[in-house]
């Protein structure tokens, strides 16, 4: 077991994966010899050959499409989308194709097709390098949509995404790729997908999050602990599909009292969708407002990356303000 960051964990995920399993392969733009933008497929293509780690056309559709067509056929495809904001060419194969084929085989096909892709804000990438557009496939039925915060989470997550049955896409928060390191596992573990996380323990304030966000909400609960001695339960989801709504509604109905957050903009967010669940299934439990945190309903700024990224303070606003209500 060693200390590693996120994007090291990714790679050496794949890498355990790879030598167990000769069906999974990685491919994508500058995925091979050169090892991807952020370096996350590095060495990989001299490990493995030419064969199971190659570098695509400059097509997202084209590389989801193959994707596809490879895992209907005994294949286990790791697909890479440089970054997420270049993945819509790619949405009609995403959700019109990969995430229906089950269905409309009557459960004959399967695609066991992984797609890989950096999300989110963090580097100062401007709009066409920052989005976050998980609400869009969480929306589709048969797709899972899994985002990790830690590096244990990270191998643990994207091996148990290659190793299912259906289509996962499997979005990878930036900007936590290099802010920490973890003690991970050699070789090959699973976190089981579906299932949220407790960051910290607490009994007053319920706080949702997922990626990037789960460290600014673990700031956040360490402030009002330290201010006003109040306990603020920090729930990592880890899967956004399918939801572990158990798991939700029962933090929720513990605490009485919810903040959500994540960094894609606020209306139709992720976020939308957990308040109405909780409103839904525990009102009568709940003691104040849900508040959400979010990303602004703009497209993602060049130059006020700081301003437009939910921080510890505007969560900290949010959860004093659900406690004094």
């Amino acid at each position: 077991m060693s200390e590693i960051t996120m994007v090291q964990a990714v790679n050496d995920g794949l890498r355990s994966i790879m030598k167990e399993d000769e069906s999974v392969l990685v491919m994508g733009e500058d995925v091979g010899p050169k090892g991807g933008v952020f370096l996350a497929t590095e060495n990989l293509n001299a490990e493995f050959g030419e064969d199971r780690c190659f570098d695509t056309p400059l097509s997202e559709d084209g590389i989801i499409g193959v994707g596809i067509g490879m895992a209907m056929n005994g294949m286990k495809p790791v697909c890479e989308i440089q970054f997420q904001d270049f993945i819509f060419p790619a949405f009609d194969q995403i959700v019109s194709e990969a995430a229906k084929m089950r269905y409309r085989s009557g459960g004959q096909y399967t695609v066991p097709m992984t797609i890989r892709t950096p999300y989110g804000g963090g580097i100062r990438g401007g709009l066409y390098h920052s989005q976050s557009g998980e609400a869009y496939f969480a929306h589709t039925p048969g797709l899972k949509v899994v985002i990790p915060s830690t590096p244990y989470d990270a191998k643990g997550l994207l091996i148990a995404s290659i190793n299912d049955p259906d289509p996962v896409l499997f979005m990878e928060p930036k900007a936590l790729y290099r802010a920490f390191r973890q003690e991970v596992p050699e070789g090959v573990y699973e976190v089981e997908l579906s299932k949220t996380r407790e960051v910290t323990p607490g009994g007053d304030v319920a706080v949702f999050c997922y990626g990037a966000m789960v460290p600014v909400c673990t700031e956040a609960a360490k402030r009002i602990k330290e201010s006003r001695n109040k306990d603020v339960r920090v729930v990592d989801l880890r899967t956004l599909m399918p939801l572990d709504e158990e798991s939700v509604l029962q933090a929720a109905r513990d605490c009485g009292r919810v903040v959500i957050v994540h960094e894609a903009p606020r209306f139709c967010g992720y976020g939308a969708e957990l308040s109405a669940l909780i409103a839904e299934h525990a009102i009568e439990t709940i003691e104040a407002p849900i508040k959400r945190v979010a990303g602004f309903d703009t497209p993602f700024p060049n130059t006020l990356e700081n301003y437009y990224l939910p921080d510890a303070r505007r969560v900290l606003d949010a959860i004093e303000e659900v406690l004094d209500f």
